[in-house]
């Protein structure tokens, strides 16, 4: 029997505007260069950090409680001028933020 996957659970947030401030940045980066620069990848990358800082600030620490709240939250923003979806943008996050954690997201590990 397959054993269930750990939650990942970030460090408690010390600054969390300094981690808004971040994720914006290479969420952006991230968006203009999978694709092409768009002039929505801006209000994508700023709404995305928004709701992640705010969920930081209410003391939540789970990756997949945070991925779920950007998805959630994500589905009222206008994506209908961007190649990208609430999906992706969060999906993306859980990406950026294991990266930053030097967490390997390659096959399961």
């Amino acid at each position: 029997m397959s054993e269930p996957i750990p939650p990942i659970t970030l460090p408690p947030a010390e600054n969390p505007q300094t981690e808004g401030e971040w994720l914006q940045h290479v969420l952006q980066r991230w968006l203009d260069e999978e694709f092409l620069p768009e002039p929505g990848n801006h209000q994508i990358a700023q709404r995305a950090a928004q709701i992640f800082v705010r969920q930081r600030m209410e003391g939540e620490n789970d990756l997949g409680s945070l991925v779920l709240a950007i998805v959630t939250e994500m589905q009222a923003f206008d994506f209908s001028q961007s190649f990208y979806g609430e999906f992706a943008i969060a999906n993306a996050v859980s990406d950026l933020l294991l990266d930053s954690l030097g967490i390997d997201r390659c096959c399961g590990q």
